[in-house]
């Protein structure tokens, strides 16, 4: 991990939470070089001991938030409502579940009810 160009920005936080160093250094990666995001930033979320990543898609100009996470971990909703308070209650945030086998999944939660797109 160290040898990684990614290292140099993620190596404060990463030192700050060691128990989800892990999932942010994949998430990070499949963002910045996977996925070619603009505008990449971490911001701190101390009342959850994390970071998460904000970013703009490709072809896009609205900021999307990012939190990463274990499939090991086990969440709660107070868990949820702290993210989203830190972050200032976006409409929406991106929970980026990463496994030990390096798979990868994002889920799209929104603030309230909110009804599917047709």
């Amino acid at each position: 991990m160290q040898n990684h160009k990614s290292y140099t920005v993620l190596a404060p936080i990463l030192q700050k939470y060691p128990r989800a160093a892990g999932s942010l250094f994949q998430t990070y990666n499949d963002i910045v070089y996977a996925q070619q995001w603009s505008d990449v930033d971490l911001v701190q979320l101390d009342s959850i001991s994390r970071a998460a990543i904000s970013g703009k898609r490709p072809n896009t100009d609205a900021t999307v938030y990012v939190v990463p996470c274990s499939l090991a971990e086990t969440l709660s909703f107070d868990w949820l409502q702290q993210a989203f308070a830190q972050l200032q209650d976006p409409q929406e945030i991106f929970l980026a579940i990463t496994s030990d086998d390096a798979s990868l999944v994002y889920y799209k939660l929104s603030r309230g009810m909110v009804k599917p797109q047709l």
